[in-house]
């Protein structure tokens, strides 16, 4: 008798990492510290979070600093190749698409968080860790980038049939708790949240949405 399991319904998570970024990251901390004024902080918040999280315009790739324009490369680059993967384009597909970016910075200081949401009219949206602030080690899922699992009815009854379930078919949330270089992709419409960051230093990141024309 054959048999087998598939990953039906399954959600695409690509993630990447900046070699020998150290540097790299410290111009981006000075940059966006320097930036963290009320000239360049978010007019128009929806998102729940507190006084702890400084939100950026969401024009931060069109900003001319080096630093900003060497990291909108890296990030839209890997999204270029992740879309083009998943969909199976040929080069000349994928030379015809036309990138549209928002963008911004979060700093976010000693319990500062960011309440669940999503990112509509946009396909692809992304994270990228400049600094993780020096996390508490001693506290669970300490300032994790969290992914609500899309399948919630799957938690409906529990028992030893799928208490076990390993990715990709695990129950409850996927969380990321980031490290400096790292770039996390996602599909814009999964739920995703920021747990309070408990540390010494200031967690910097920054996240942009991406949508494309042919």
């Amino acid at each position: 008798m054959q048999h087998g399991i598939s990953t039906a319904f399954a959600v695409p998570l690509y993630t990447a990492n900046m070699p020998n970024c150290d540097s790299f990251n410290q111009a981006l901390v000075a940059l966006f510290k320097q930036y963290s004024t009320e000239q360049y902080k978010n007019p128009n918040p929806y998102t729940l979070r507190n006084d702890s999280l400084f939100e950026s315009r969401f024009d931060l790739f069109q900003w001319p600093d080096k630093p900003i324009q060497d990291l909108a490369n890296f990030c839209c680059q890997h999204v270029y190749r992740c879309v083009g993967e998943l969909n199976q384009y040929s080069q000349s597909e994928l030379a015809s698409l036309r990138l549209g970016v928002d963008s911004w910075f979060h700093i976010t200081r000693d319990q500062g968080f960011f309440g669940v949401h999503n990112h509509p009219m946009a396909s692809w949206s992304g994270v990228y860790c400049v600094s993780d602030g020096n996390p508490d080690p001693t506290i669970p899922h300490n300032g994790q980038l969290s992914f609500v699992n899309p399948f919630i009815l799957s938690s409906m009854f529990m028992d030893a049939g799928n208490a076990r379930l390993k990715q990709p078919f695990a129950n409850g949330n996927l969380g990321f708790s980031l490290i400096p270089g790292q770039l996390v992709l996602f599909p814009s419409w999964l739920l995703h949240e920021v747990k309070p960051f408990y540390g010494s230093g200031e967690r910097v990141t920054v996240a942009f949405n991406c949508w494309f024309q042919m």
